[in-house]
């Protein structure tokens, strides 16, 4: 048999070595992959019943952010829903049982204009007039508001920024309260529905 040149050789083993590499690169390339998309859960508990909100902060970082630190704070334990519209939404994290506002940390700037739609079952935050007003309040969507995507409805939109994954029964069971006025308040589910807490899935 003739000797291969060594460059030849060499080459070859090059060449071996970058396939062994990129095989074992493309098999832990899913795990990696896994490990980026991997979306943190909050578990909203209620006297209803539970439901679990898958985040995206790969769309709406910012949001995710501010969420999940009100989370950690523990701050929306103790809050309620405070306006439930059948055919729109519920909506909550912002006041007491006795209608105490809580303090807030400084606004978001808004980030509506990320894909994301809001659909039924997408979770949202609540703001003012003011675009970039969001603090705490969030909503859930109960159907389809096209009306609130952006640049809909007043040129800037609504930001979506998760889903319910679990727990959508819970919600529809939510938006059934019988609602009425508090002060100036309306849509106020006539008996409190409370977030007893808010907790980071692990």
């Amino acid at each position: 048999m003739t000797p291969q040149p060594l460059a030849l050789r060499l080459k070859r083993r090059q060449i071996g070595t970058l396939l062994a590499t990129a095989t074992l690169a493309a098999a832990l390339a899913p795990m990696g992959a896994l490990a980026q998309t991997a979306a943190p859960k909050v578990r909203i508990t209620t006297p209803m019943g539970d439901i679990v909100l898958e985040l995206y902060p790969d769309k709406a970082p910012k949001t995710v952010d501010n969420f999940l630190q009100y989370v950690r704070d523990k701050h929306y334990d103790g809050t309620i829903f405070h306006r439930v519209m059948d055919g729109f939404m519920i909506q909550g994290g912002g006041f007491t049982a006795d209608f105490q506002q809580k303090a807030t940390r400084e606004p978001i700037p808004l980030e509506a204009k990320n894909g994301l739609k809001n659909d039924r079952g997408t979770l949202a935050m609540a703001r003012t007039a003011n675009p970039n007003s969001a603090t705490a309040q969030f909503f859930i969507n109960v159907v389809n508001n096209t009306m609130l995507n952006a640049p809909n409805p007043d040129g800037y939109g609504y930001t979506v920024f998760g889903k319910v994954i679990q727990g959508m029964d819970v919600v529809d069971k939510i938006k059934a309260a019988p609602v009425g006025n508090k002060g100036p308040h309306q849509n106020v589910p006539q008996s409190p529905i409370t977030i007893l807490k808010a907790t980071l899935e692990k």
